[in-house]
């Protein structure tokens, strides 16, 4: 679907809260993304800094029915190849007839600059839909509206691991230490959304073992579960 101006959108795809939200608030404006982008490290064949599954990011893809263009990256890629390997992704369709792409940040103005200079050099433009919002009015939105997440990754630095694989929550924002955003926008946390109003039918999964990699806490989650363990 076109944005009220005619041009086509995607939509940078992480498989998190932030993601989900901003998906949310296009559609309510009339607009559907024809893509989801969304880049994946090779050798772990997961969401980068995430953490999780492809198999995963594929299922949300499909309950979403929105096409998915992966761009795969080296582990510890260079901000020159990665640059490099969404300039190619953006030379092929869907993405070469894309006018705008859409993100999910809230308040960082160096990504904000940064994506917007880039995709200017490229003839585009870059959509905030999530601007400016206040965090801990989004965070309870999020919860309310029923969308359904779970910690993926956190930084131990900020957030004791133990928050690994816990719902995303009423109680967990409860739990939150202050000084921790309530939606992890200064990398505090990232999550996987596995439910809620983008969602025609839920993403069936249960949590894994959390194990501390490159000096984070990931909670690996697994495709599939015999009950819904992942329930608020």
């Amino acid at each position: 679907m076109a944005h009220r101006n005619g041009s086509t959108v995607a939509l940078c795809w992480s498989g998190g809260k932030d993601s989900a939200l901003a998906l949310w608030t296009l559609r309510r404006g009339g607009i559907e993304p024809v893509a989801l982008i969304t880049t994946v490290t090779e050798r772990y064949d997961r969401i980068s800094m995430h953490g999780v599954r492809r198999t995963l990011l594929r299922l949300q893809s499909d309950s979403l029915g929105i096409p998915l263009v992966e761009v795969s990256i080296p582990p510890a890629c260079s901000n020159e190849l990665y640059e490099q390997r969404m300039a190619v992704a953006f030379e092929e369709e869907p993405l070469r007839s894309v006018h705008a792409v859409a993100f999910g940040d809230l308040f960082l103005e160096d990504i904000r600059s940064y994506r917007e200079e880039r995709l200017a050099q490229a003839g585009r433009a870059a959509l905030f839909p999530l601007w400016l919002r206040d965090t801990t009015e989004l965070a309870n939105e999020f919860v309310e509206a029923g969308f359904q997440a779970m910690l993926v990754c956190v930084d131990p630095r900020v957030l004791h691991p133990s928050f690994a694989g816990r719902s995303y929550d009423r109680q967990l924002l409860a739990d939150l230490p202050p000084g921790v955003d309530p939606c992890g926008e200064n990398g505090e946390f990232h999550t996987f959304v596995h439910a809620g109003p983008v969602f025609p039918e839920s993403i069936a999964c249960t949590r894994g073992t959390v194990v501390e990699r490159d000096g984070f806490a990931f909670c690996d989650v697994l495709p599939g579960c015999d009950q819904p363990a992942l329930s608020t």
